[in-house]
């Protein structure tokens, strides 16, 4: 996900009277209404206007490299946002010390609070309204996700309305989207989805030759990526026969079992999901560095995370415990205690 472009759009009111700024002046100019005198006639009688900023808009694009990833995210962050933006918290992005007085709120209910709309069957857009000042996140485009503040009248607020004040309502409105986008926590990197998990027991091309994907829930695919782990430290990498030997001292099975051509078309597949690369135009091969901590990933979490917890998952809670429980024992009962109290804030616990 990349910062695109940000931008800013006013709509300017013309009043009569003496403008400072000849730059803005003329910026503004295309905006006169009709029945206003040309400049020719200003001149001649020294009449001139004066311009006001009505309405403004603060706009930040984020382009994602996968549309699929950005409605991933986007719903997520409706999801998890929507019942935290209390009033209190939505005051602060706002930058006020106190919340707006209960008449004001009851005078216009549907310009105070969040609001989930959906106006075509595609397009989903996620609002805050707040008075006069409104905060939007939605899709615009396959690719690219779309924030934006709006002041409608900037008469409501003491920010100042002349043409000298545009800059410190700009610096404003940046302020309010910064502090909108930190709460919702979009930019959280643990909560963007990846597509490895897809894309490892998909067939892939290396060459010319076409191989299989990579399932770790087969045990010799669990091996070799073990070994791997444990060669990827070697300075000068590691041949298809040193992988097979270490296969089959993790496993004991003999080279009739595991030879050096079955670690060799499994190095194949890990080099197709860009894990493992060939050293030049050696026999010898070298991991990736986001293969190796793809592949760490994998074998960690199934063994040392997922498999305990499952298997906590499967009894009940003992009604006696431990009188002694070790660090490790520890650190499991937190972590169970801890998915639980997850699950149950994501809404997904049985």
């Amino acid at each position: 996900m990349e910062d695109l472009e940000t931008g800013v759009e006013c709509v300017p009111r013309p009043r009569r009277g003496l403008v400072s700024g000849q730059r803005n002046r003329r910026k503004c100019g295309r905006f006169k209404p009709a029945l206003t005198l040309d400049l020719d006639e200003q001149k001649k009688s020294t009449f001139q206007y004066q311009y006001s900023v009505f309405q403004v808009e603060y706009s930040r694009n984020l382009w994602f490299r996968s549309g699929r990833q950005m409605d991933e995210i986007f719903q997520s962050l409706i999801d998890r946002t929507r019942a935290p933006l209390d009033l209190d918290r939505i005051k602060t992005i706002f930058g006020d010390k106190k919340r707006p007085h209960y008449d004001k709120r009851k005078k216009n209910p549907t310009r105070w609070g969040v609001v989930v709309e959906t106006p075509t069957y595609d397009l989903t857009v996620f609002k805050v309204h707040y008075g006069k000042m409104t905060l939007k996140i939605y899709t615009k485009g396959d690719r690219v996700l779309r924030a934006e503040v709006i002041v409608h009248n900037t008469r409501a607020y003491r920010w100042g309305r002349s043409l000298p004040c545009f800059g410190e309502i700009v610096t404003r409105l940046r302020g309010i989207l910064e502090r909108f986008l930190n709460a919702v926590g979009c930019l959280d990197a643990c909560l963007v989805p990846d597509e490895t998990l897809e894309i490892l027991p998909l067939p892939t091309q290396v060459g010319k030759t076409k191989v299989g994907g990579i399932d770790f829930n087969k045990l010799r695919m669990r091996r070799v990526a073990g070994a791997v782990l444990a060669l990827s430290t070697a300075p000068t990498g590691f041949t298809a026969s040193q992988l097979a030997e270490k296969v089959r001292t993790m496993s004991g099975e003999t080279e009739s079992a595991y030879g050096p051509r079955r670690a060799a078309y499994d190095l194949k597949k890990l080099r197709g999901k860009g894990m493992v690369h060939k050293v030049g135009t050696s026999h010898r091969y070298e991991t990736d560095p986001a293969g190796l901590r793809a592949i760490t990933a994998l074998v960690v979490l199934r063994e040392k995370a997922i498999r305990p917890l499952l298997a906590a998952c499967q009894r009940s809670e003992p009604q006696i415990k431990a009188n002694n429980p070790t660090p490790v024992d520890q650190h499991y009962e937190h972590l169970r205690v801890g998915m639980r109290d997850l699950f149950t804030a994501l809404g997904i616990a049985a």
